[in-house]
């Protein structure tokens, strides 16, 4: 079982009203959250915040790299971080996404969406 308030989840997803919906979802299972609008604020967010241990994230989003390229390179700069990855335009293979990460299709339930979150969270803390 994972313990919530020991988390942080970085959610990164362009849309203001998309991730405003997804922060609240997960803050009402008691999970602490921060959140960015594209892949170089996540980065920078990461580089200041020790904090976060889980990357959710979209794929399409403005600036110098999409979702997928983000999450490779969370995984080669904290390998720790547990990584979910989603979209509602693309079905990423396996071998794109990080090594023990995640996709969600959009639009995501409540329950698809935790259940990779914690699956993330659980895998990441063996």
């Amino acid at each position: 079982m994972t313990h919530p308030n020991k988390h942080c989840i970085l959610i990164v997803e362009d849309e203001p009203l998309l991730r405003l919906d997804t922060v609240d979802m997960i803050e009402d299972e008691g999970f602490n959250t921060v959140e960015a609008s594209n892949a170089d604020s996540a980065l920078q967010m990461l580089e200041k915040n020790s904090d976060v241990t889980v990357l959710c994230t979209d794929i399409d989003m403005p600036g110098s790299m999409d979702g997928l390229a983000l999450a490779q390179i969370v995984r080669k700069r904290w390998p720790n971080i547990a990584i979910v990855v989603v979209s509602g335009h693309h079905r990423p293979s396996s071998n794109s996404l990080p090594v023990d990460g995640r996709f969600v299709p959009k639009p995501y339930v409540k329950s698809a969406i935790m259940g990779a979150l914690r699956a993330t969270m659980a895998k990441a803390s063996d």
